[in-house]
């Protein structure tokens, strides 16, 4: 347990060992929030990120590891993140996976893994950290997909756990407030997938992106930062695509 003053906010990213939630991290951090980074089997990158931070700002960074698809292992992450710094104040559910399912080959298996850790598990890290947050007037800030509008093909199951996350927003927005505030942002083209995508198909997602140019992390992450500070917005979905939404 790491032992500071309790005036600057904590926040847990889930799935912020790279990428986007690196770069959510990173944003936070720079204005003054201790940062608990969540990672699954990215334990070297969640230790090169955290020895960093701390660099910057001794004792602001902290790093747990935890499966999301397992339940007890989420209720575990909420308690070893209160216990970093000893509260908490922001929780983005940044954590997902992504993968097709065309129909008629899907199986229970991967409809768990995308449903557990898509859905499941930022429901049951907010209700675990309800008291926490509240305490400190805190606020979630869900991070959401545009396929989570409108579907993508051969991905119904993600796209389900996309529409579904956008609902618990709202429904938590609800449920939580007047203590907590819940948000989200919508990303569109930001970071290919690892596995990148064929060049016609790169090139016909951007042909349908009102700026006509993929995103960068920054532009997430600075969104993630005005919600942070946004105390009049809640139960908001922020599309940052591009334009992409439009025209799909």
């Amino acid at each position: 347990m790491i032992t500071v003053k309790k005036n600057n906010p904590v926040a847990l990213i889930t799935g912020s060992a790279n990428r986007i939630g690196a770069c959510i991290a990173r944003h936070l951090h720079q204005q003054n929030y201790r940062v608990i980074i969540h990672y699954h089997s990215s334990a070297e990158t969640a230790q090169k990120l955290v020895d960093e931070l701390n660099q910057q700002r001794a004792s602001s960074a902290d790093a747990v590891k935890a499966n999301l698809s397992e339940p007890e292992e989420v209720t575990q992450l909420a308690e070893r993140a209160v216990k970093c710094f000893g509260q908490l104040d922001l929780l983005v559910n940044n954590a997902s996976r992504f993968f097709a399912t065309p129909m008629g080959d899907v199986t229970v298996a991967q409809w768990e893994n995308l449903v557990n850790t898509n859905l499941r598990a930022p429901f049951f890290l907010a209700q675990a950290l309800r008291q926490e947050l509240a305490a400190n007037n805190g606020c979630i800030i869900n991070i959401t997909d545009v396929y989570g509008h409108r579907p993508l093909e051969h991905h119904p199951v993600y796209s389900m756990t996309k529409a579904g996350l956008i609902m618990l927003t709202k429904s938590l927005s609800k449920e939580m407030g007047p203590e907590v505030r819940v948000n989200g942002v919508s990303p569109g083209a930001i970071i290919w997938p690892n596995n990148d995508l064929p060049g016609n198909r790169k090139s016909e997602i951007l042909d349908r992106t009102s700026l006509e140019r993929i995103g960068e992390p920054n532009d997430i992450a600075e969104t993630v930062v005005f919600l942070s500070k946004a105390e009049y917005v809640t139960g908001q979905i922020i599309a940052v695509d591009g334009g992409r939404l439009v025209h799909i």
